[in-house]
């Protein structure tokens, strides 16, 4: 037996749905009405209406932006579904290794299998250390575009926006229960004329009419002041999108810097094989201590690459000795280990002075510190007038 008070409860349930189910059937024909033209609508205001065209404009964009960057930054759709997964789960997503990381890893294998003393071997070793360099690059890429630049544009779409379309859709339903009580209003007034209606029942239609009017109006507020954060939205957008053009150019950077090693690596390495008592392996690759992340905008020599197949003339000790001619500061732009004693080892932003010889090979210059002096590299340095 059910008490009085689950009655009670119970009859409180089948009201309050019957009430609700007799509301959204209204709505939905005040709705109906509207479209074919058989019932009045209240227009909003243009501000709003202008802060809405914005919004949707804000969501359908940022949401192009997202998907498209998702698919740059991993192309393969699988991966990008799996990550999705871990993200909705809360859960980290298991460390993978990259293509470039891969492949430098089978290079290894495969130097490990020929053999790392043969000429072939050895070479493998190099450019799959390079290989494994770029793959960390490009994971460094992936985890800060994530942190600045996805992970913004999700928050906004899966916090703000759900909150601002939430809001609409509750200022949509106020302004269908306005019209509804401005058109029982109309209909109260003609009935009143006929004489078919007492004027009870006009005051209660124009009493909804007013409370319905309030309502429409402090969720029209609301909507308002929430669109009119977009702007906060487009600002916070702006520096993500600066953050995440730092992050690319850092990233090419890199990638560049490194190429440009590999270059000279592999050059000495056919320069070794060409010589005439060459033991034909390659030398290992360069210490990792110079392969630090290079500042944005640093000047890059081109001619790296046209010389990438030309033996670096070293200058003799004689030549070292000659008059200085062009002397100049330059600051150093990343670390760099010399390779031999006719090099000489520099740290990133320290001041040396620099010049050349005759017959040097144009990719390089003589440093000196102090007392010391070798060769450096022109594309690890930033000339000063």
């Amino acid at each position: 037996m059910l008490s009085s008070d689950q009655h009670h409860t119970m009859d409180f349930n089948v009201k309050k749905l019957a009430s609700d189910a007799g509301v959204f059937f209204t709505r939905a024909v005040q709705f109906t009405e509207e479209k074919l033209g058989q019932a009045e609508k209240t227009e909003l205001d243009a501000h709003l209406e202008n802060l809405i065209s914005r919004g949707d404009g804000t969501k359908n964009w940022t949401e192009k932006i997202l998907r498209q960057t998702e698919v740059l930054l991993q192309p393969n759709p699988s991966a990008r579904i799996e990550e999705y997964i871990y993200d909705k789960l809360d859960k980290k997503l298991p460390s993978k290794a990259t293509n470039a990381e891969l492949l430098g890893q089978y290079m290894l294998d495969a130097a490990a299998e020929f053999g790392p003393e043969t000429p072939y071997g050895s070479t493998l070793i190099t450019v799959g250390e390079y290989q494994k360099r770029l793959g960390g690059a490009e994971r460094e890429l992936l985890h800060t575009s994530a942190t600045t630049f996805l992970t913004p544009l999700r928050n906004f779409l899966e916090g703000d926006w759900r909150t601002i379309s939430k809001e609409r859709r509750l200022l949509e339903n106020r302004r269908l229960d306005l019209d509804i009580c401005k058109a029982r209003v109309k209909k109260a007034k003609q009935a009143e004329a006929k004489a078919a209606l007492l004027s009870e029942e006009v005051d209660k239609a124009e009493h909804e009419l007013r409370v319905a009017q309030t309502e429409f109006d402090r969720q029209a507020e609301v909507t308002r002041l929430l669109l009119e954060g977009i702007s906060s939205t487009h600002l916070n957008h702006l520096r993500c999108l600066q953050d995440f053009a730092e992050a690319q150019a850092t990233y090419y950077a890199q990638c560049h810097h490194y190429m440009q090693d590999l270059q000279r690596e592999l050059s000495r390495c056919a320069n070794s094989v060409s010589g005439p008592a060459s033991a034909a392996i390659c030398p290992n690759p360069v210490s990792s201590a110079f392969l630090s992340g290079p500042s944005i905008g640093a000047a890059v020599s081109s001619s790296s690459s046209s010389s990438s197949n030309q033996k670096p003339r070293t200058p003799t000790m004689e030549q070292m000795q000659l008059p200085v001619t062009g002397a100049r500061k330059a600051k150093v732009l990343y670390d760099y280990d010399a390779h031999d004693v006719s090099e000489l080892s520099l740290l990133a932003d320290e001041l040396i002075t620099v010049y050349t010889v005759l017959g040097m090979d144009p990719d390089w210059l003589i440093g000196e510190r102090g007392n010391d002096k070798g060769k450096v590299p022109v594309t690890y340095l930033e000339l000063l007038s």
